[in-house]
């Protein structure tokens, strides 16, 4: 195979057929990765068993079904403070709150975990801080606060505060380092200070990649407020999961149909954002 390979590539052109004939033979490759992937998933099977349906389970299912279809429509346009307006208006309080704080604290932290601007030593000790952040859930990081705080909105912002700081430091230090350094060598070049440096070589390359990482998780944190809401950090999950325990599916539907309805429009104009921040 390989002196009919060195053939056609010394005497003539090799034709598309000719190429395709003479393509790698990895089939067993591919059949040892396939063995691999059902072992796993056999394995993976048989830590969940399936017992059945709760006694109520299709009870549940219907409810928020009747409740989505119809939804209280006195709850969705009810603007006081238990109307759906305002626990909506309430969860994006606290993702841009936190979106915000923790996107102005990942800077410090994407820096000082930055091999290309502090030594090694040192950004290794901020990435550490960053994985241990990222690696908590917010749930658990909301448990946490509610004992600090108490069961109340400022919780939801503290916790999305830290955790967008795990997970926005990590993206921020990818732009940092594929930051193109000949604009800076030009720049130094040309006898430029440091703040010159900074304001014309890096904040133009990074300042777009910093705005569309904070918007993304901006969308993140906004579902995350709903989650928080759960457990007394705010937000119309606290409603939610009330109407949901007394079985009020209208009202249930009233939330959920306002969640998506809010999702819809944050997706939209967020998607707009970015692209126009990448594409220009």
């Amino acid at each position: 195979m390989a002196k009919k390979q060195n053939k056609l590539l010394t005497d003539r052109p090799v034709s598309i057929e000719e190429a395709y004939e003479l393509r790698p033979r990895l089939w067993w490759l591919y059949t040892l990765i396939l063995l691999i992937v059902v072992a796993l998933l056999t394995w993976s099977g048989t830590a969940v068993k399936f017992e059945g349906f709760a006694n109520k389970g299709i009870e549940v299912a219907k409810g928020v079904w009747n409740g989505l279809t119809h939804p209280d429509t006195k709850l969705l346009f009810n603007l006081t403070d238990e109307g759906v307006p305002y626990q909506l208006f309430q969860t994006v309080a606290i993702a841009v709150l936190g979106t915000l704080i923790g996107g102005v604290l990942a800077i410090p932290f994407s820096f000082l975990a930055c091999k290309k601007i502090v030594p090694g030593w040192v950004a290794f000790i901020f990435q550490a801080v960053i994985l241990i952040i990222r690696t908590i859930p917010s749930l658990v990081w909301a448990l946490v606060w509610i004992r600090v705080t108490g069961p109340n909105a400022f919780c939801g912002v503290v916790t999305q505060s830290v955790c967008s700081i795990g997970m926005i430091s990590k993206m921020y230090i990818t732009a940092i380092e594929d930051l193109d350094t000949r604009i800076l060598e030009s720049l130094d070049a040309a006898g430029c200070t440091a703040f010159q440096k900074i304001r014309y070589g890096i904040l133009p390359q990074i300042i777009p990649n910093f705005i569309s990482t904070v918007i993304y998780r901006f969308d993140i944190n906004v579902k995350d407020a709903t989650t928080l809401g759960i457990v007394g950090a705010g937000g119309i999950g606290a409603a939610l999961v009330q109407c949901i325990n007394s079985s009020r599916w209208s009202m249930v539907g009233a939330y959920l149909c306002g969640m998506v309805v809010l999702m819809l429009l944050i997706e939209l104009f967020s998607t707009k954002i970015r692209n126009r921040l990448t594409r220009g």
